[in-house]
């Protein structure tokens, strides 16, 4: 073919180089991966086999596995026996892994086996880029997703799946009795077919309906009853989607509005966000040692006690208040229509009535103080504040902070734009990289080592991004 590239021929001998060295480029991103593993001192982290035994076959370093499992998380290579044939065929993993080839079995155990190390170096890593100064914005965005676990939807089980498909059970056979009724009048080999057919199914959805009697047993026995049957740590959770849900894992993230750095995740098999927000805040201020620190979060993350715990800890947030109430929908006027006096304790209603101190009670360990007016029964605008003699508004004894986190919002609406250009991005990268199976390993200890890997990788790669592999692999070694 003239004026086409030719290539050489397959039969042409070739004199590669000497070197396996030579292969890899000194802007290659395992250069990195190699300083940064030769750099962590794997004893302290708790890896299994540092100390070789005296005696027995010669086992792996386990740095040679680490390396592994970075390099592959780093390339969307999750699977051990993925990771196997890498080694045999992949130049880069031959000169990061020194051309030794480890079985998959062997790859998998040491990602079961040292669960707690492997978190370990995600946070050495979180460390050394506060090294090198990439967190000088004491501000982070936190936010959670959730994520699919190994355990389908039609093997987990809650009060209400359990109730509706043991109603499809009762109206399968009650439907099936009924074609029993009239199959005597076909004729007699078509009617002794469909009899049998029919029995056949009626006798196996009896036993189904004895099996998720057996399974509903389990479930009730559970501290949230909800039962998992391949996965027993993962949820069912709602997602964004009307009617549509998932079997996984809510996982948690803190990142840095500067670059997009993960300082700070945690898996949970908690279906909402409500009580993250000061574990997460404090976590990412430990990994920054920051005095002060900035957190962002959406509106699900909106709750009294984990505000006011960030609050105590020196931790600003900035997050929405949900709109709850239902009194707005019922035409009636909400909430914060009504106006608090400090300065007198009593809150100012929209007809300029003042709602007076009467009493404090507990409701659900919260202190909570009670207003009205004695003006509310012969008020004009009553029909439009409330349907019973009086509107009562309850304060919390704290409810001064929630006040400032709105005020300190309307001052800086842009923090929610931040919000989302910030936080959105990691889950998509993320979720992307893991494919459409999302997390292949089960119990939430060991997903949680899953994650580590992936937050270990997106933030590797990050860095290599920002500061290029060659200053990067410069830095670790100091």
């Amino acid at each position: 073919m003239k004026r086409f590239v030719v290539g050489e021929a397959r039969g042409q001998s070739t004199l590669f180089p000497a070197y396996l060295d030579d292969f890899i480029a000194d802007d290659n991103p395992v250069r990195a991966v190699e300083a940064f593993v030769e750099g962590l001192n794997l004893r302290a982290l708790g890896f299994d086999g540092v100390d070789p035994h005296a005696t027995g076959r010669p086992a792996y370093h386990p740095a040679t596995l680490l390396k592994i499992y970075i390099y592959g998380y780093l390339n969307r290579i999750q699977s051990s026996r993925r990771l196997e044939r890498e080694t045999q065929r992949n130049v880069e993993l031959m000169w990061l892994a020194e051309r030794l080839s480890p079985d998959f079995k062997t790859i998998a155990d040491f990602r079961r086996d040292n669960g707690k190390a492997i978190r370990g170096v995600c946070r050495e890593f979180v460390l050394l880029c506060r090294r090198l100064n990439l967190f000088s914005q004491a501000l982070v965005v936190i936010d959670g997703s959730k994520f699919k676990a190994v355990n389908n939807r039609d093997r987990n089980f809650t009060a209400a799946k359990m109730k509706r498909r043991m109603e499809q059970i009762e109206q399968s056979i009650e439907r099936y009795l009924g074609q029993l009724d009239y199959a005597d009048r076909d004729e007699p080999s078509v009617a002794e077919a469909k009899t049998t057919r029919l029995k056949e199914k009626i006798a196996r959805l009896k036993e189904e309906a004895q099996r998720l009697a057996a399974i509903e047993v389990q479930r009730r026995q559970a501290s949230d009853e909800q039962i998992s049957l391949t996965d027993p740590d993962a949820r069912s959770m709602a997602t964004s989607g009307r009617g549509t849900g998932m079997v996984g894992y809510n996982v948690q993230t803190a990142v840095d509005s500067e670059h997009h750095l993960i300082v700070a995740h945690e898996v949970t098999n908690i279906g909402n966000d409500r009580g993250q927000l000061a574990r997460m805040a404090t976590q990412a201020k430990e990994a920054l040692t920051a005095e002060e620190l900035t957190v962002v979060a959406d509106r699900g993350y909106f709750k009294g006690e984990e505000i006011l715990a960030c609050e105590t800890d020196g931790i600003t947030t900035y997050l929405p208040k949900p709109q709850t109430s239902g009194n707005q929908a019922k035409g009636l006027f909400p909430r914060h229509a009504f106006r608090y006096r400090s300065e007198d304790d009593e809150y100012e209603c929209p007809a300029g009535e003042r709602l007076r101190w009467r009493f404090t009670t507990v409701e659900k360990g919260q202190t909570l103080h009670c207003y009205w007016s004695s003006a509310c029964p012969g008020c004009s605008l009553r029909p439009r504040c409330t349907g019973g003699q009086q509107r009562r508004i309850k304060r919390w004894e704290h409810e001064a902070v929630l006040e400032a986190v709105q005020a300190r919002l309307e001052r800086r609406p842009e923090v929610m734009r931040i919000r989302r250009q910030t936080v959105e991005h990691p889950f998509g990268t993320l979720k992307s990289w893991m494919g459409s199976t999302h997390f292949l390993t089960k119990t939430l200890e060991h997903v949680s080592t899953e994650m580590s890997l992936h937050v270990l990788a997106y933030n590797l790669k990050r860095v290599v991004n920002i500061l290029g592999c060659r200053p990067l692999a410069e830095a670790m070694q100091i």
